[in-house]
């Protein structure tokens, strides 16, 4: 039987680690007072060809949102009405949900290709697909023979 040494592993500087790469990546995360009344949800995936931003925008309409790049910084914001009508014989117990003015940037890594970012707005769900530039995307390189190779 071999002997392994045993090395603990810290769950916490894992985490720490793959934060910092978001950061480096996207930029800090904001918190509402620094951009507004409320946040929307935002998920980014990557696969081998692009990077896909999916934002949750409930209750809002494609002429609600903006969406922009500029010095490869893409930049989300828009305004969610309020549904609550003044003046109506209505009594809230519970009012969790928030509208107002938002905004979030996110910087771009240089994989991306700003030029060719697309964006889809369908059912309060924004997708946008920031392709990657050709040299980001992996290939298989070629392994020639040399001397005493077959």
């Amino acid at each position: 039987m071999a002997i392994t040494r045993f090395t603990a592993r810290n769950p916490w500087s894992e985490l720490d680690t793959l934060t910092n790469r978001l950061n480096q990546m996207f930029g800090d995360f904001p918190s509402p007072t620094q951009s507004g009344t409320w946040l929307p949800a935002v998920d980014v995936e990557e696969t081998a060809e692009e990077l896909v931003l999916t934002a949750e925008l409930p209750g809002m309409t494609q002429q609600d949102i903006e969406l922009e790049v500029e010095n490869n910084i893409l930049t989300l914001r828009g305004e969610k009405p309020e549904i609550r009508k003044e003046g109506e014989e209505k009594k809230y117990h519970l009012w969790e949900r928030r509208f107002g003015a938002f905004q979030r940037s996110f910087t771009l890594p240089r994989t991306v290709n700003a030029d060719s970012i697309e964006a889809e707005f369908v059912d309060g769900v924004l997708q946008v697909r920031l392709p990657k530039v050709a040299e980001a995307k992996s290939r298989r390189i070629a392994i020639k023979g040399g001397h005493g190779s077959p």
